[in-house]
């Protein structure tokens, strides 16, 4: 399950570099975003991939699959279904990164001032070099590699029933895309692992359900470059595959928590309720893009009810995130934290399904294989814990900073050649001295607004000023 982004697409005859890539360059250049990788972590990565620790165990007569979008090559999950009895048992593989990396070395040390894979529209900054990522770690299709196996076997009604993990090497037997998975569900063609994948995502959403959880599968954002050098927003349509298999990893999140509360050591990704007055700012948004959320109806379930398919219900989906705050890490080695849920999922939760492009899944993975094997967790693991959540904090910051002045510098780009005209708008925020917070019905942007207004008022603005290099975005309100 790949990172969502926001992608550029050239639609031009004779497409060139454009001020809206250079803009993202200079965003990049500008926050310090790491890029080049030390040659002494390069070396180090290089001779891993030539020599690295591999398990003993043997699974690839498994036909795992993978399922990303067209282009991956950070192949971090496979995946084998299969019935058991009335249940379901899931083999869900992770990429072996810790197989590649020496604790305290010269890769080791690059990654953690890293932190994770920046994501941006035009390209992306890898935490661990394409060597690793991209080649001998990514469990590419018809290559044997090693990794992490979760071996969960799940209720008749998807619950966990048990859940182990073990280092085993596999083999994908294909790579999917998203659209493909789709197509053979629907058209009745698909092999069992797909059948059930849709059986137990259906399952586990409804689970969520039940917990008052709100998973938030993001919509892509997509910027066309026109012929005449404008640009064009538009959402791409969410598939139902792409919440199944977010559910599988989820889940997998889930019980690597419960495994690290009952062995007393780990690290969980934590986040309070969203506070009320964010869900009433999100309500007069969903108002403003005129959408029906009943009162009574929880969030989490409101959400649900959206219509992929319209890019008015996407915008919403995407501005959702607004309620999705306060996330931290919450490392403990005896007691746990008072703070153990993460409120979305309304469940204890951690990140492990992603180690290629996240530092903490690969300590995760480590100390949930050694509780479920009966041994002892690493030393390096173990005296890692206590740094890592600083480390995440602080490279999430600058992965959302990015990625907030790359979704600014684009809706620059959109209006940029509709500076003068007017909108039509509904208030949803005070922004304190820098105005207010509006909704555009058209285009679904969401930006500031000089003047005077109400909350939850509808309004009309006009644009002062949208520029791309210093991702301006002014209206004022007339």
């Amino acid at each position: 399950m790949a990172q969502r982004a926001t992608r550029i697409h050239d639609d031009r005859t004779t497409p060139d570099g454009t001020a809206l890539e250079r803009a993202f360059a200079d965003i990049r250049t500008s926050m310090e975003v790491r890029d080049e990788f030390p040659e002494a972590a390069l070396a180090e990565a290089r001779a891993a991939v030539e020599n690295p620790d591999l398990p003993e165990r043997d699974e690839t007569g498994l036909a795992f699959i993978t399922i990303d979008p067209p282009g991956s090559m950070d192949l971090d999950q496979a995946m084998h279904i299969e019935r058991a009895g009335e249940g379901y048992r899931i083999r869900y593989a992770i990429a072996d990164v810790p197989a590649f990396v020496e604790p305290s070395g010269a890769l080791d040390t690059e990654v953690r001032l890293r932190g994770q894979t920046i994501y941006c529209p035009d390209t992306r900054v890898p935490l661990h070099p394409t060597e690793v990522s991209e080649g001998a770690a990514s469990l590419l299709p018809e290559a044997s590699r090693p990794a992490y196996v979760w071996d969960m076997r799940l209720k008749p009604d998807g619950t966990r029933d048990s859940a182990e993990l073990y280092r085993a090497m596999v083999r994908s037997v294909r790579r999917y895309t998203y659209e493909e998975v789709q197509g053979l569900i629907d058209g009745g063609d698909a092999e069992e692992t797909l059948l059930l994948l849709k059986e137990v995502g259906e399952h586990r959403i409804r689970r969520e359900s039940e917990r008052g959880g709100a998973s938030l599968p993001m919509p892509e954002q997509e910027v066309h470059v026109k012929d005449d050098g404008t640009y064009a927003l538009q959402f791409r349509p969410l598939l139902p595959v792409e919440d199944w298999n977010a559910q599988i990893s989820l889940l997998t999140g889930m019980v690597a928590a419960e495994i690290m509360l009952e062995g007393e050591v780990g690290i969980l990704r934590t986040m309070p309720p969203a506070e009320q007055r964010d869900v009433a700012r999100f309500r007069r948004q969903v108002k403003a893009l005129g959408v029906d959320w009943p009162k009574g109806l929880a969030y989490g379930d409101f959400l649900r009810t959206l219509d992929r398919t319209d890019p008015q219900h996407l915008a919403i989906i995407h501005d959702a995130t607004a309620l999705f705050r306060g996330a931290s890490y919450e490392a403990f080695d005896g007691t746990p934290p008072e703070q153990t849920e993460q409120a979305a999922i309304a469940a204890p939760y951690t990140h492990v399904t992603a180690p290629l492009r996240r530092l903490i899944d690969r300590f995760v993975l480590v100390v949930c294989e050694a509780l479920t094997q009966g041994q002892d967790v690493p030393a390096w693991a173990r005296e890692a814990l206590p740094t890592l959540p600083e480390i995440m904090n602080d490279s999430g910051r600058l992965a959302k900073a990015v990625e907030r002045a790359c979704t600014d510098a684009t809706e620059a780009a959109v209006l940029a050649h509709r500076v003068g005209e007017q909108f039509d708008a509904v208030v949803v925020d005070d922004a304190g001295k820098n105005g207010w917070q509006v909704q555009l019905t058209e285009p679904a942007v969401n930006a500031v607004a000089e003047g005077q207004a109400e909350l939850g008022s509808e309004v009309r603005v006009e644009l002062v000023e949208a520029d791309i290099a210093t991702q301006q975005v002014r209206f004022r309100i007339v």
